[in-house]
């Protein structure tokens, strides 16, 4: 858990963010788009890392993306709980790779992942709490850390 339960974050485990599963639902087409993305991120890397976790996953479109090419065990934090039933309803991932915690209080050991990203999701967080966020996801990364955003 975050230090403190922010408005942000409240939203994001409530109505709201349930809502943003309608409105982002998974889309054979989006998913395409994102596997080309995600082989074009990976191929430089010549060997897949084994472990990637997705922080602030909601229904896992990037997992979706990510489990068409490589083999690597992939793990999601996200605090909506519905959007965590989803990825399991569909099968992204087991329910034991999908845990429900926030980027400031990551529960995984230190460097237990190899790559570890986020996708329009810092722009997020209370500002508070970026830099914990961003320290968490140092700590849980043994090599790679990749965080996708945009601003408004």
């Amino acid at each position: 858990m975050p230090h403190q339960v922010t408005p942000q974050l409240d939203l994001w485990r409530g109505d709201f963010g349930d809502k943003y599963i309608s409105r982002n639902a998974p889309d054979e087409a989006s998913i395409k788009v994102l596997t080309r993305m995600w082989a074009t991120i990976l191929r430089p890397l010549h060997v897949h890392p084994k472990r990637i976790l997705e922080v602030g996953s909601n229904v896992g479109l990037n997992l979706r993306a990510l489990r068409r090419i490589t083999q690597s065990e992939l793990f999601a934090v996200e605090p909506n709980a519905m959007a965590r039933k989803r990825m399991i309803d569909d099968g992204v991932l087991p329910d034991s790779n999908i845990v429900e915690a926030f980027a400031a209080s990551l529960p995984f050991d230190d460097a237990s992942m190899d790559f570890v990203f986020t996708s329009g999701v810092l722009i997020h967080i209370a500002p508070a709490d970026l830099l914990s966020s961003c320290k968490e996801i140092q700590r849980v990364s043994s090599k790679y850390v990749m965080c996708c955003e945009y601003y408004s």
